[in-house]
């Protein structure tokens, strides 16, 4: 767990650095400002142990980066956690149906996105 990888994926420079600077201590931190960029560290060896994904992105959506994980034998495995203003039911429950395995709204609860790291991670 300690050796893990965390790709965060967000298209505001604020959000990344406040996430990176939360995890850094404690995990490997990659980057990436939109989806096309976030797909493609994905399938880049070493792959990323989690991805912490924000939905509301220019370009390409997260639930769009997310279907397209999924859709790739190459990343499917890899564990999805959605971060986002987007509080609606219904959009966590879209975010979980593409297959994440947790969805936080922010801002962000630094000892709830912890916890729910260490739990994906174990």
């Amino acid at each position: 767990m300690e050796n893990a990888t965390i790709l965060v994926v967000d298209d505001t420079p604020d959000n990344l650095s406040l996430i990176s600077g939360l995890l850094k201590d404690t995990w490997k931190i990659k980057v990436a400002t939109g989806g096309e960029k976030a797909l493609k560290i994905a399938a880049t060896e070493p792959q990323p142990s989690l991805i912490l994904l924000d939905i509301m992105m220019p370009e390409m959506d997260g639930f769009e980066v997310c279907q397209k994980l999924k859709a790739d034998p190459g990343t499917q495995a890899i564990p999805v956690i959605f971060l986002s203003a987007k509080s609606e039911a219904s959009d966590q429950a879209k975010g979980l149906a593409l297959g994440a395995v947790g969805y936080i709204t922010k801002p962000v609860d630094p000892v709830g996105l912890l916890t729910e790291i260490r739990k994906v991670l174990a």
